[in-house]
């Protein structure tokens, strides 16, 4: 049995408030994003980020998963739109998330649903949402 290669990267984010100002995330290999608050100003807000990463996630991983079905290159474009549904009572949670899933190329119905099933295995965002993931909060000295 071969053994298993994880190629592993920094991860993590860092989210600063300073004043007045909107909140700017950073990642640790250096990406920033901007957030936003008003319900009319373009970009992610907290949500939003939270509904990219699971989107992000399962679009990588239906990748993923063609290519262990053996059809990655029948593979034209994945989309994926998540939505979701906030709880109506506390604490302030989403309640239900919305997936759309989007598969185009020369697959047929049964590879397609084989792929969705698998990139929901596959992928750490929703694994992570559906699970118990211990939280470890500190507040810096």
């Amino acid at each position: 049995m071969s053994e298993l290669k994880i190629r592993t990267r920094a991860v993590g984010a860092k989210a600063v408030l300073k004043g007045k100002e909107l909140p700017v995330v950073t990642s640790e290999t250096g990406g920033e994003i901007n957030i936003v608050t008003s319900v009319s100003q373009p970009g992610f807000n907290p949500l939003d980020l939270l509904y990219a990463s699971l989107s992000a996630c399962i679009v990588l991983s239906a990748r993923i998963a063609a290519s262990r079905l053996g059809v990655a290159d029948k593979l034209e474009e994945v989309r994926v739109h998540v939505t979701g549904e906030k709880a109506y009572d506390e604490p302030s949670r989403v309640a239900r998330f919305d997936i759309n899933i989007e598969i185009d190329g020369e697959l047929d119905q049964a590879t397609r649903y084989q792929i969705v099933e698998l990139a929901e295995e596959i992928c750490t965002v929703s694994n992570t949402l559906r699970g118990d993931a211990e939280f470890v909060t500190k507040l810096a000295d």
